[in-house]
């Protein structure tokens, strides 16, 4: 292919590189706030129950936020390999403890964490919070998960993150990105386009704040 001919290809598709770059990666996303102790995940956390996604307030789309990224985060902690997770039902939780959903910051039963463990034979309970979540660009996730020792109630992981445009760090990231898109073709910026989805934005975001994960 003649040299000039190449050059107006990259100019009107990007090259590979360009599309590379086109593409938010879960390592693109910064997680400052993030607690784990011990360091080292425990030998004896082998099975972890995850509640329901819980929000605080019945306002600004988080009930379907809810809903919508249940099976995204369960793909994610599944992905990570660390222990094997069992899915509590809303119905289930109330039954045995007395609410569908907790955030894990409510004054909880005492029976709690042993009911849920007779429930599941679990090890540890993730409890999961949506705090925030916009589905339309600009796209906006907040996330707060806690892992609790069901046999201490000692915490032994937390984080607390937002993901939105406020963020210097992927405000930046998402204008190269926007600069980029203008160079691809059809149908590389419908790929573009599904990348920016609630829920291909949730997998990324859950898998950032799951990389802060102790280590086995």
């Amino acid at each position: 292919m003649p040299a000039a001919a190449l050059a107006c290809c990259l100019l009107l598709f990007g090259s590979s590189a360009d599309r590379n770059a086109a593409v938010l990666r879960a390592s693109d996303l910064p997680v400052d706030n993030a607690y784990a102790q011990p360091p080292k995940m425990l030998a004896s956390l082998q099975r972890v129950a995850l509640l329901p996604i819980a929000c605080a307030s019945q306002v600004a789309n988080l009930p379907e936020g809810c809903e919508a990224l249940t099976p995204v985060l369960l793909d994610e902690l599944v992905r990570t390999k660390k222990f094997e997770v069992v899915c509590v039902k809303a119905p289930d939780l109330r039954f045995s403890t007395g609410q569908a959903r907790w955030t894990g910051s409510e004054a909880m039963p005492t029976n709690f964490f042993s009911s849920l463990q007779r429930q599941t034979g679990c090890d540890a309970v993730l409890f999961c919070e949506l705090t925030e979540f916009k589905p339309y660009p600009p796209l906006a996730i907040g996330w707060r998960f806690k892992l609790v020792d069901a046999r201490t109630s000692a915490i032994l992981w937390a984080v607390d993150e937002v993901f939105d445009d406020h963020n210097p760090v992927l405000a930046q990231k998402k204008g190269v990105i926007r600069k980029i898109s203008d160079k691809l073709s059809h149908n590389e910026e419908q790929e573009w386009v599904e990348e920016q989805s609630p829920q291909v934005f949730g997998h990324k975001t859950i898998s950032a704040m799951l990389k802060t994960l102790p280590e086995r």
